[in-house]
């Protein structure tokens, strides 16, 4: 999953990337207002993550000027201010949830998750595709009955094939997602962790269906 940070406050931000990285979540970060504004509308996440106070465009402006251009990206505000009729402007700007400083990162994190569970075709924390299983809150792979062991870039990519499973990914979508913005990309890097995952998931269980399928001139699925 793909995380934007939009936060001046460099120490926070730095700290909440590295947090969410070790939960196997690739984070792109913007210090200001303006870069973060151009980051949020022009590249694909699953959560935004929006101080209020920023310099260039506001966090409040941010929200408004994503919906009114149909962006629906779930966004998490993240402020010092914590009255009231603040929350009240934020979450009728367009975020869908509210956190003030200061917190702690375990809250923060619950509220990420949470945040991309809501899809009506997610139901509880963990994953299934035929006899796979990722629990989302434990990062525990199994496919009946064993247990599997993943990298945490590994671990990224099955969760967003499962996510969306039944339905082909292009190879960007899949970069777009598990592979944070500035990451060095070489052009077969998504057919080497397709790869990695089928020697772990597939190719033990030689009795039972292969469930990644490469579809030609398209990209990958699961199911």
């Amino acid at each position: 999953m793909r995380v934007l940070v939009i936060e001046d406050e460099h120490k926070i931000a730095n700290s909440i990337k590295k947090g969410l990285e070790q939960e196997a979540f690739a984070v792109d970060v913007a210090y200001d207002g303006t870069e973060g504004y151009d980051l949020a509308s022009t590249e694909s996440y699953d959560v935004i993550i929006l101080d209020l106070m920023l310099p260039g465009i506001d966090g409040m402006e941010i929200c408004k000027k994503l919906r009114a251009e149909k962006i629906h990206t779930p966004i998490l505000i993240l402020t010092a201010k914590g009255q009231l009729e603040d929350k009240v402007k934020g979450l009728n700007s367009g975020a869908d949830d509210y956190l003030t400083k200061p917190f702690t990162f375990e809250e923060l994190l619950a509220r990420v998750k949470a945040m991309t569970r809501r899809p009506a075709n997610l139901t509880g924390v963990v994953l299934k595709v035929d006899d796979l299983s990722l629990d989302t809150i434990s990062y525990e792979v199994k496919r009946e009955p064993r247990l599997i062991k993943l990298s945490a870039k590994e671990y990224a990519l099955l969760e967003y094939l499962m996510r969306h499973a039944n339905q082909t990914l292009s190879k960007d979508q899949i970069i777009s997602h598990v592979w944070n913005y500035d990451a060095d990309i070489l052009p077969n890097t998504v057919e080497v962790y397709i790869g990695y995952l089928r020697n772990k998931i597939d190719r033990p269980f030689k009795n039972k269906p292969a469930l990644i399928q490469t579809i030609r001139g398209f990209g990958y699925k699961i199911g």
